[in-house]
């Protein structure tokens, strides 16, 4: 008898076990499954040909970068927009400012900051691809870029931008084009150029 009351307490015992294993192996995978949702769109830049991290603009870079286009006015482009810090930054400057990023997660990061702090009125967010987004009506271009893309990128310019435009290109210069200002220095580093074939 005490043997039999004995199995069934183990039984039910192992049961319970078994639910509460079930229960934990399910929120750990639910977990881990929404932790790769998020982090995907963060990740995936490391398996395209160029990779373009996201790495936010310091303190020191929204500085040069304001520097840079004092005494310019119109419609600024931020490649490569991230956060929206450089868009944020250029609309109180006055500047009508649109970026353009290819991470979905950070474009609708970037309209709710907008919204939440009231510049969705002089500020633009575009899911896009860079190279097949038009530079034309832009008479202000600031690039976060990497080394790789930067000759392709001055190609862009060229062959799209009236004669004028200001580009601003931050932590990595254009191959060919000669700067007219340099402003800081490091990874902070600023090229101010001035499109003029």
């Amino acid at each position: 008898m005490d043997l039999k009351l004995l199995e069934n307490s183990t039984s039910k015992s192992s049961t319970t076990l078994s639910y509460v294993g079930k229960s934990l192996i399910y929120t750990t995978g639910g977990l881990a499954l929404g932790v790769s949702v998020v982090c995907l769109p963060f990740i995936s830049p490391a398996f395209r040909k160029i990779c373009l991290p996201y790495v936010p603009a310091t303190t020191e870079q929204l500085i040069n970068v304001s520097k840079a286009l004092k005494g310019h006015t119109g419609k600024l482009i931020d490649i490569g927009s991230g956060d929206g810090r450089i868009v944020f930054s250029a609309s109180r400057l006055g500047f009508k400012a649109d970026g353009v990023e290819l991470n979905r997660v950070l474009v609708y990061y970037s309209r709710i900051v907008a919204l939440i702090n009231n510049q969705y009125k002089n500020t633009r967010f575009y899911k896009c691809n860079l190279w097949s987004f038009d530079l034309k009506p832009y008479n202000n271009i600031v690039i976060f870029g990497v080394d790789q893309m930067m000759p392709d990128f001055e190609k862009k310019v060229i062959q799209e931008v009236d004669n004028g435009t200001v580009v601003v290109a931050c932590r990595f210069p254009l191959p060919n084009m000669v700067p007219k200002e340099i402003i800081g220095q490091g990874v902070d580093t600023v090229w101010k150029y001035v499109v003029n074939r």
